[in-house]
């Protein structure tokens, strides 16, 4: 029985590796305690377990060291990529703009200043910064909680703390602090640079070149004294852009928060009243709820008046009808006609937020960014085609990529394809920005609770994707796509690019199952790695 198991073993590392004459080769030549041939055996019997079986696994490990693939499995076949499609796109931008790149949100007014009066609008320019937010820390440094507040409704779920309103206060501070007090006409947001509108397709939060708060409003839900009490909401940002009407109840202890909108009212000034209906169980402490502003271009216009009146500056509100229709002033956007510019952290900063939290909004926006900053008059150019041409001068192919979103609601590599480009952005001068960036295996971002006493904790560095499907049928949840894509560095320093990916598991609907089953099962396979690799 056990010459029966090698050569069992033997026969699927020939069969895995046959993408890569050079791996295949090694692993059918040396012996059965070769470290590659140990990584093998040990990855099947993660692979043979029987949750996975019918499950579709493609793994690559890359030594960047000796520019080969170490031992690969289904390299060359395209998987559901999920999240870690961002290495992509975040990359792209690093590349294209630079580490350094900074957002200007700007403010302009459209008529003369007459004493300490605006005879005009005050306009404010969307630029698509992505944290016009309480992120901002001194240092020119980005605040992130482990698991984002956009991936609401678990008990794990934060908000970065201070005021999520800070940068606009901010610019609404730089306005009176220039003596104006009165604005004639009207608050007005300018999202010109691209569309607003449509909603990435991981949260459903609606993509804007305006950013504030991430486009949500967060709301703290926990019990009331007793089961049937109305339930506790705390709502942060507060503002008259949104006002929640609270008919949710406490329920019984031991039960699962069940928590919707039951209805969301639009009223003639552009306002929401929302509905808050469900229960949330007696026993169980509060818990982070977002609601997703449907009209984020509203929302900053709104909090961004309320900000200047806090401030002593009288203005008036535009019409919804009015904001909804506005195209912007560029003849205005001069810097006599400037009255307040907030200027971001690099774009390194901006990048690492993305990528260890998986941020779905930022990274669903970076690829207009890019447009509206490289080719903002070239309207048949895309943010994809400038991607498209930078990764084709990075040598890749490409018939082992598909991506339509930033974020990866709608993307597929092959796991060779993801290990060569990572290797590429080994070797670029935005590498340590990019490392850096990636949530660490046992430590932060995504991969905070995966794999924490494995020895190859705090050495693996690399994007999580998750992507899944409720399966009426059997009342489960089909993972199409779990992923894990980086770098592993072993004892000796030695590195390696991985990609890893499973797609179609089956998992119940209990949330945690997907990192129990899936995820960990990815980080073990990485922790091999580590554990058995030169």
């Amino acid at each position: 029985m056990p010459n029966m198991s090698r050569y069992r073993y033997a026969c699927v590392v020939a069969i895995a590796c046959a993408a890569d004459a050079r791996a295949q080769q090694a692993v059918g030549t040396q012996p059965a305690n070769d470290p590659v041939n140990v990584l093998a055996a040990r990855v099947q019997q993660v692979v043979d377990r029987p949750e996975f079986k019918h499950a579709t696994f493609g793994i690559a490990f890359y030594s960047l060291a000796d520019g080969r693939m170490v031992w690969s499995q289904n390299a060359d076949k395209l998987f559901v990529s999920a999240s870690t499609t961002k290495l992509l796109t975040e990359g792209t931008a690093l590349q294209l703009l630079g580490a350094d790149y900074r957002f200007h949100t700007r403010v302009y007014r459209t008529g003369r200043l007459n004493g300490n009066t605006v005879e005009g609008d005050l306009v404010l320019v969307a630029s698509g910064d992505p944290n016009l937010s309480g992120r901002i820390q001194p240092g020119d440094q980005l605040a992130f909680q482990n698991v984002d507040h956009s991936y609401d409704a678990s008990p794990d779920t934060k908000s970065v703390p201070g005021d999520p309103l800070a940068v606009i206060r901010e610019l609404a501070s730089q306005i009176a602090a220039r003596g104006i007090k009165r604005v004639t006409g009207r608050v007005l947001v300018d999202i010109s640079l691209f569309h607003e509108g449509d909603r990435e397709l991981g949260t459903g939060v609606v993509i804007s070149p305006i950013i504030v708060n991430d486009n949500l409003v967060d709301l703290t839900i926990g019990a009331g004294p007793q089961a049937g009490a109305t339930t506790t909401v705390q709502v942060t940002p507060t503002t008259p852009y949104v006002k929640f009407v609270n008919k949710s109840t406490t329920g019984p202890a031991g039960a699962r928060p069940s928590i919707t909108w039951s209805s969301d009212v639009t009223d003639p000034d552009g306002a929401h009243t929302v509905t808050i209906s469900g229960t949330f169980p007696a026993d169980k402490p509060p818990i982070l709820f977002t609601y997703a502003v449907p009209e984020p271009s509203r929302f900053a216009e709104v909090v961004f008046a309320d900000a200047l009146r806090a401030q002593g500056v009288a203005v008036n509100l535009a019409t919804a009808a009015a904001q909804h229709e506005y195209r912007g002033a560029p003849a205005a956007y001069t810097a006599e006609n400037l009255v307040a510019d907030h200027v971001s952290p690099p774009l390194s900063q901006e990048v690492k937020v993305t990528l260890k939290v998986s941020q779905n909004l930022h990274a669903s926006t970076t690829p207009f960014i890019v447009k509206s900053v490289l080719a903002r008059s070239d309207t048949a150019k895309t943010g994809f085609d400038l991607e498209h041409d930078f990764l084709q001068r990075a040598g890749l192919d490409l018939g082992g990529a598909q991506q339509t979103d930033g974020a990866g609601g709608d993307a597929r590599f092959s796991p060779s394809f993801m290990v060569h480009y990572l290797e590429y952005m080994s070797k670029q001068s935005t590498f340590d920005a990019f490392l850096s960036a990636l949530p660490v295996l046992g430590r932060d971002g995504t991969l905070w609770n995966i794999q924490t006493t494995s020895p190859a904790a705090g050495h693996v560095f690399a994007k999580t994707g998750t992507l899944g499907n409720y399966d009426a049928l059997n009342r489960r949840l089909l993972l199409s796509a779990k992923g894990l894509a980086g770098y592993l560095t072993t004892a000796s320093g030695k590195r390696y690019a991985i990609a890893l990916y499973v797609n179609n598991v089956s998992v119940s609907l209990d949330p945690a199952d997907v990192a129990r089953v899936a995820g960990q099962a990815l980080g073990e396979v990485a922790g091999i790695g580590y554990q058995t690799l030169p």
